[in-house]
């Protein structure tokens, strides 16, 4: 029989890459997304048929992640074998200034459809998306055995929501795992986010549609991954034969300034005339490096990501530069056509 998979948070970027993911592998994927009065499906609609259609595998529902009957009806109605929770409010500078709704929505929802799976009885396989942030300031590298130290409303929320699952899953033997991920990322990756608004910015700048970019802490370092490797990683938690917690990166960090640096002169620029810094886009408390200790994935899940960092600029400045309605060097997309030629992902 064709299994059943429910993503939440479908339209932002792990969701519509674990989406194609799924689909590629035969699954019938349903997605849960948010009531709107303008379009807010971009990433997905290159995959999306109408659910009228002969074959259809991808269907949406309406919900709110802070709407437990929603829930409750999405889950029963659809019945899936595996749900993957990757729905929040994910930007962590914009946790500080909507602290409650970040708990609401990052911490809550966990526990509101953990509940939801016990209840059911019916072997629901649970992915809950932790991330990086959780360690906080905590010595580098960090791995599962490290201790968590948030520094962000939204590292907070998701510390609650790695130990409920935790919790459930030892105490009601559900199959919960949580994929602690680093920072990983793509030309999908919201333009908000430092690494697409560095290739953006950078794009609009060689079309003379920008002059400045403005940013915060060039020297905080991170552990950059490309997302569509990752969310395999996703998937293979949940067919491991029991379920246990998981550290996702690269092994390696580079700085913001490394990540402008590397971009700009892809294109033959020089940074430094173009960025500026803005107190605005500084966090009250910083975390100044994160860098993953991938061991054990390696080991159980064979985990070997193929793009590094300098390749991962690449790929994202090339779809940028083209979006722009230029011609981009080519590096990014001629590294994904050599690593990749059979792919299950679109690019952009």
């Amino acid at each position: 029989m064709t299994k059943k998979a429910l993503i939440t948070g479908i339209t932002g970027q792990d969701g519509s890459y674990l989406a194609e993911y799924l689909l590629s592998l035969g699954y019938e994927v349903h997605g849960i997304i948010r009531r709107a009065s303008t379009f807010n499906t971009s990433r997905i609609d290159h995959i999306y048929v109408d659910p009228h259609t002969r074959g259809a595998r991808l269907f949406l529902h309406y919900g709110d992640l802070a709407d437990s009957e929603q829930l409750s009806n999405i889950i029963y109605n659809v019945r899936p074998d595996e749900i993957y929770h990757l729905g929040a409010q994910s930007h962590v500078r914009v946790s500080f200034d909507v602290p409650e709704y970040t708990g609401n929505i990052a911490a809550l929802s966990t526990a509101r459809i953990l509940q939801m799976i016990h209840r059911s009885q019916n072997g629901i396989k649970f992915y809950q998306a932790s991330s990086s942030e959780m360690f906080g300031n905590t010595p580098a590298p960090q791995n599962e055995s490290t201790p968590f130290s948030p520094r962000s409303p939204y590292a907070c929320a998701k510390v609650y929501a790695h130990w409920m699952t935790a919790n459930y899953r030892e105490g009601y033997k559900l199959f919960a795992c949580s994929g602690i991920l680093f920072n990983h990322e793509s030309p999908r990756r919201g333009e908000i986010f430092v690494t697409r608004k560095i290739t953006r910015a950078l794009a609009n700048i060689l079309a003379k549609k920008q002059e400045k970019v403005y940013l915060g802490n060039l020297d905080a370092k991170r552990d950059w991954g490309f997302a569509p490797e990752y969310v395999e990683m996703m998937w293979k938690m949940l067919q491991s034969s029991a379920p246990e917690d998981f550290v996702i990166g690269t092994g390696e960090a580079h700085s913001v300034r490394e990540f402008l640096e590397e971009a700009f002169s892809y294109a033959g620029l020089n940074y430094e005339k173009y960025v500026e810094t803005d107190p605005r886009y500084f966090r009250p408390t910083e975390v100044e490096l994160i860098v993953a200790d991938p061991g054990k994935a390696r080991m159980r899940l064979g985990w070997d990501p193929k793009v590094r960092f300098k390749e991962l600029v690449r790929i994202m400045a090339d779809a940028d530069i083209k979006k722009a309605g230029l011609e981009p060097p080519g590096e990014g997309e001629a590294l994904l056509e050599k690593k990749y030629p059979s792919r299950w992902w679109r690019v952009d």
